[in-house]
């Protein structure tokens, strides 16, 4: 594995994987279990949603917790002016503070109390830490008189001379072969593409946790999935 970029959130490696088990991988990021809040109770709302709206908004605000089996209470007592934001909830806490929820005018009042349970994302979105997704690697092969137009366009990929010929991996944040074949047309000029063994991974992660914890569990899922299949089928 190399890793061509990562931040606060989000992570993109390259891996000499099979697509389907890169399929597999993200297919199980929605088996995470995940905390979110799940029961609203809404006892004073004189803002203009609806008490359905409130509670969907309320669902999908990212939850920060190191114990997601445990549910925790929230509240909110807001009857101030302006607009009310998920750091306003008091009892969790939630991932983005600035998410607003709804707004309120003068002389108006919000309450509610709101209990969280642990869920995964296949049985509904609120509970989803992220996701993931790739791209296949592809080597570009075109003429050596291209090199510097290629260096100007394609700046952060390396370029390797063979003979007459240039070679670049598609490897850096963005794919580039379009790009690339797109020079050669223009100046009349032989480029060809063929896949590597390798392929780009990006995992974004909404807060709960991070990206690489993302992929470790979501291997985790899915290696638990399959010994219990080889556990039944008695192998």
């Amino acid at each position: 594995m190399r890793l061509i970029e990562k931040n606060s959130n989000q992570i993109t490696f390259t891996s000499d994987m099979d697509e389907s088990i890169a399929n597999s991988i993200r297919r199980y990021v929605n088996q995470i279990p995940i905390l979110a809040i799940d029961e609203v109770e809404i006892s004073k709302n004189d803002s203009p949603l609806y008490d359905e709206t409130i509670a969907h908004r309320l669902g999908l605000i990212p939850i920060k917790s190191k114990d997601a089996k445990k549910s925790h209470s929230a509240t909110i007592k807001f009857d101030g002016e302006g607009m009310v934001y998920s750091k306003s909830l008091k009892g969790v806490e939630p991932v983005y503070g600035e998410m607003p929820i709804t707004f309120l005018k003068k002389g108006q009042e919000f309450e509610i109390k709101a209990t969280t349970k642990e869920g995964i994302g296949e049985e509904h979105s609120k509970f989803s830490p992220g996701f993931m997704f790739y791209r296949n690697i592809f080597e570009i092969t075109a003429d050596k008189s291209l090199k510097e137009k290629m260096e100007k366009a394609c700046g952060e990929n390396k370029i390797k001379e063979k003979s007459d010929k240039i070679s670049i991996v598609d490897d850096a944040k963005k794919s580039i072969v379009d790009l690339c074949l797109g020079i050669a047309k223009k100046e009349g000029k032989k480029a060809e593409s063929a896949k590597t063994r390798e392929i780009a991974i990006t995992i974004e992660s909404f807060g709960q946790i991070s990206a690489e914890e993302i992929f470790k569990k979501s291997i985790a899922e899915l290696e638990k999935d399959l010994k219990e299949v080889a556990k039944k089928s008695g192998k």
